[in-house]
């Protein structure tokens, strides 16, 4: 009992410490201390043929997170090095709350289907810019069932925001494109507004249909 107890005590203490763990897909691995190394957390990009297989019609990412607040950037690419040529699946996430934090339907470009390829959270918290990523075999689908790992905890909400320290992370990544004509056009509509203005452009039903599912909604 007494070494059960120092070890669940020891497992809080190490998920305190850390900035961000990325639990679904399968994160290319974790390393705390370089976590603000892009473009994937210092760690090496690999590549293997049992990947998290993730549907490009809609697919979760799942996280824990340590800090109470945050701004998240979600983004795919088929590239296998620098520049990556990255592809922004939604707007800036605002999130609140600390503990399990997911997005049950992201989309990919139609395209990515049948390929190998990266997807990456950036995230500008209280340490600063850091990078974790997920080596994935895009498939076709919408992904119907988020997996189990899909999760939100009690008091975690999040909205649609800009962040403009992400502009920093474009440039050294390589550009960036949006995976929707509707998040595209969003985007366009958040880089000339007010914050409260970027935020109710950015209300579309792509980005409204990202929060829907395992009871968080997106707070315009």
């Amino acid at each position: 009992m007494r070494a059960t107890s120092i070890l669940a005590a020891g497992l809080v203490a190490a998920l305190a410490r850390a900035h961000f763990v990325l639990n679904y897909p399968a994160s290319l691995g974790f390393d705390d201390d370089n976590e603000p190394n892009g473009p994937c957390g210092g760690e090496d990009i690999v590549f293997a043929s049992n990947d998290t297989s993730v549907e490009v019609g809609g697919f979760s990412v799942a996280l824990l997170t340590t800090h109470p607040a945050a701004s998240f950037l979600y983004r795919a690419t088929l590239s296998k090095q620098a520049p990556f040529n990255w592809t922004n699946l939604v707007p800036v996430v605002s999130e609140k709350g600390v503990g399990n934090f997911c997005l049950p339907q992201l989309n990919a470009p139609s395209s990515f289907a049948g390929q190998q390829g990266l997807i990456q959270v950036v995230v500008d918290g209280p340490d600063g810019i850091l990078y974790q990523c997920a080596a994935v075999n895009f498939v076709t689908g919408n992904g119907a069932t988020p997996p189990s790992q899909c999760t939100n905890a009690t008091g975690v909400s999040a909205s649609i925001t800009t962040d403009s320290m992400f502009a920093n992370v474009t440039l050294s990544d390589g550009s960036a494109t949006s995976a929707s004509s509707s998040s595209s056009a969003s985007g366009s509509a958040a880089a000339s507004s007010s914050s409260k203005g970027a935020a109710m452009a950015l209300a579309t039903p792509f980005v409204q249909a990202v929060f829907a599912g395992v009871g968080l909604a997106a707070l315009i």
